[in-house]
């Protein structure tokens, strides 16, 4: 079998969780351990799972190792499954003789950076529902309720409060148009794909992102927790600083913040330390770039890279917590806000006639 040739359109075709990769990992790190050797181990992987992509991809990338190619080099024939930082370390691994150790370090670092991304996922789930079902009701009242009292409206004759001409006029606009309310959504995807296409429009919007009221910041937590964990687990798998940060930049999810990486890679190779050109791009907090200067003045980068990560972890946590509890008196106020609008509107006109019948 022509091993490039398939891998290259399983590479196309299949993707593989997050979640099995955690496990794919964690269990040839066991294997590796109790003495099997890499293709052996490989092989026994590929034998106990169930028929499916990674399976298919762990066949390949077996095939490539016995014979004679890098287990790295097999794994960046995926690069949809295996992230740069993953290809990275395991090359580390393999020059440093301890594949094992690193494989054990990439599967505690792919199940927090997961178990973060869920508990982010978990806790919008809620109010976004809730939002969800606010607008189906308003749009089925507009569409259904409110032509009801617009017929009884038009019989009764008279001049009608401004209130209830723009509730009127909305309910006209949502019947007539009702096929582009799901289009809209989509449309405004598009418009901000468009948009951040461009480079520089896209690091301004993500710098905007940052300053978000309450939002912002639990965006900027979470990226700069992700830059930590991720530039920690790098050094302390012995990746060079530079080839690190230059990975770190393209999983960071927020391009300022990834172009403030940059110019701290930038500075570095000009003999600068890490701390100072972080400082100067005010992308990182006061208080991650002293703990940082702390690091490199004891050596331990890396360990205060990861201890960093676990503190805005933790408050990742209780911001979430907080967002969540904000959220949903939120959305009852303004759904309150809106029903009641509804509400005065439609009978502002009764009111009136019962006062001229009075």
């Amino acid at each position: 079998m022509d091993f490039p040739k398939y891998l290259s359109v399983l590479n196309f075709k299949k993707r593989v969780s997050t979640k099995s990769l955690v496990v794919f990992t964690r269990q040839l790190s066991t294997l590796i351990a109790a003495g099997l050797p890499l293709v052996k181990a490989l092989r026994t992987l590929h034998d106990q799972l169930e028929p499916g992509a990674l399976k298919d991809i762990i066949k390949g990338i077996a095939g490539e190792v016995e014979s004679g190619t890098n287990f790295s080099e097999a794994l960046s024939r995926f690069p949809k499954v295996f992230p740069e930082f993953y290809i990275n370390m395991i090359k580390a691994g393999e020059l440093g003789g301890m594949l094992q150790g690193i494989l054990k370090r990439l599967s505690e670092f792919l199940d927090k950076s997961q178990k973060l991304r869920d508990r982010v996922k978990s806790a919008l789930m809620y109010p976004a529902f809730v939002l969800m079902v606010a607008v189906l009701i308003l749009i089925m009242l507009m569409m259904f309720v409110i032509p009801t009292f617009t017929s009884m409206f038009s019989e009764l004759g008279g001049a009608l409060p401004l209130p209830t001409k723009i509730l009127i006029v909305t309910s006209d606009v949502i019947r007539k148009a009702w096929y582009l309310l799901p289009i809209i959504p989509i449309l405004l995807v598009l418009l901000y794909k468009l948009l951040i296409r461009n480079p520089d429009r896209k690091i301004f919007v993500d710098k905007i992102k940052l300053h978000i009221p309450v939002v912002g910041h639990l965006i900027h937590q979470i990226s700069v927790a992700r830059f930590s964990r991720t530039l920690g687990t790098l050094l302390s798998s012995g990746v060079p600083i530079l080839n690190a940060l230059e990975t770190v930049k393209d999983i960071i999810g927020n391009e300022f913040i990834g172009r403030a990486v940059l110019q701290v890679r930038d500075s570095i190779k000009e003999g600068e330390g890490v701390s100072g050109p972080m400082e100067a791009s005010k992308a990182f907090p006061p208080l991650v770039v002293k703990m940082i200067n702390i690091g490199e003045e004891t050596g331990q980068l890396d360990k205060m890279l990861i201890q960093i990560a676990d503190n805005f972890e933790e408050e990742v946590d209780v911001a979430i917590g907080g967002l969540t509890s904000l959220l949903e008196p939120i959305l009852i106020v303004l759904m309150g806000l809106v029903v009641g609008f509804i509400v005065v509107s439609m009978f502002m006109p009764l009111f009136s006639l019962a006062n001229l019948i009075g």
